[in-house]
């Protein structure tokens, strides 16, 4: 069994910053894709930025700028830097990797239970 832990969220003041950690354990061969979603209390679950396996990432307009993601294959971990944290990004984050089990598999998409980011004065 696969899983996927967040740590590293909190509350900061507006223009403060935060790093997310991800790492995932368990009988993994390989990631794929990994990324960080977040979600606010009844809206959907959003992007907020994705990495591939060689290192290509992928950011929502909304934080382009202002995060960054990052991974070390060696640990199954993908990162998340918050800088010029606004209100706005107060939200539950969330983990997503697109782990292989075994070799020669298709990859199976996991989630972590997600981690709360609170941004407020």
């Amino acid at each position: 069994q696969v899983q996927l832990v967040e740590s590293g969220g909190g509350l900061v003041q507006p223009g403060g910053s935060l790093r997310l950690s991800c790492a995932a354990s368990g009988s993994i061969f390989s990631i794929d894709d990994m990324g960080w979603y977040r979600q606010a209390p009844g809206k959907e679950r959003e992007l907020v930025a994705t990495i591939t396996s060689s290192g290509s990432t992928n950011y929502a307009d909304s934080v382009k700028g202002r995060f960054t993601i990052s991974r070390n294959n060696a640990k199954n971990a993908v990162y998340l830097q918050g800088n010029s944290l606004k209100h706005e990004d107060t939200d539950v984050y969330y983990c997503d990797a697109d782990v292989i089990v075994f070799v020669g598999r298709r990859p199976s998409n996991c989630w972590g239970q997600g981690t709360q980011v609170t941004v407020s004065s």
